[in-house]
């Protein structure tokens, strides 16, 4: 549990979460992609105490030790562990929302209540997949052995039976272009961008 205080938005923090697999980072990235220069939206890169180049995100690869001290320094503004690995996001978001910037990251499903706590008017957005696919997709990606993708999809299918009300959803099954113009129009204000 976080003792930051509750942060005050100005923009829409727009917190994407699914099971490993689902494809939240591809998503992302085609969001990112689609959306350049268009400097109202931020896309927060996460501390992750995992090696740079391993796969997946663009993110900011630090050790255990280094994860703590920005820990204590008060430099993260949510953080959470999970396969035993640790996240952290920069405190920088609450300064883009308080500027009235909308924010997209990459978050957790059991952090959600705090993250909830943390930033109330979050909009939580859950990207789906089938088991089939998301297996397929943690195989090819290479960065775990077989048990450990068993792993990932015992938590997922956990998580999945966990309330998650107030939650927007794209399903992310198909080509890319399809879940990823579905990011882009939520990220724009457009009607009816989710399933």
């Amino acid at each position: 549990m976080s003792n930051a205080r509750r942060v005050r938005q100005g923009g829409r923090l727009f917190y994407l979460m699914g099971a490993s697999g689902a494809g939240k980072d591809s998503l992302m990235a085609y969001a990112r992609q689609r959306l350049e220069g268009r400097d109202r939206i931020h896309f927060a890169r996460r501390h992750i105490t995992r090696p740079a180049g391993s796969g997946g995100e663009d993110h900011v690869a630090v050790s255990a030790a280094e994860f703590e001290r920005c820990l204590q320094e008060g430099l993260f503004a949510m953080h959470w562990d999970s396969h035993g690995l640790r996240y952290g996001v920069g405190r920088e978001i609450a300064t883009w929302l308080a500027a009235g910037h909308d924010v997209v990251v990459n978050g957790s499903r059991a952090y959600l209540p705090e993250a909830r706590r943390l930033f109330p008017e979050l909009v939580g957005v859950l990207v789906t997949a089938t088991e089939a696919v998301r297996r397929e997709r943690l195989r090819s990606r290479g960065r775990e052995d077989a048990a450990a993708v068993d792993r990932r999809i015992a938590r997922g299918a956990e998580l999945q039976g966990q309330q998650l009300d107030r939650v927007l959803v794209i399903a992310n099954e198909g080509p890319l272009e399809e879940a990823g113009e579905r990011l882009v129009a939520l990220l724009l204000g457009e009607e009816g961008a989710c399933d």
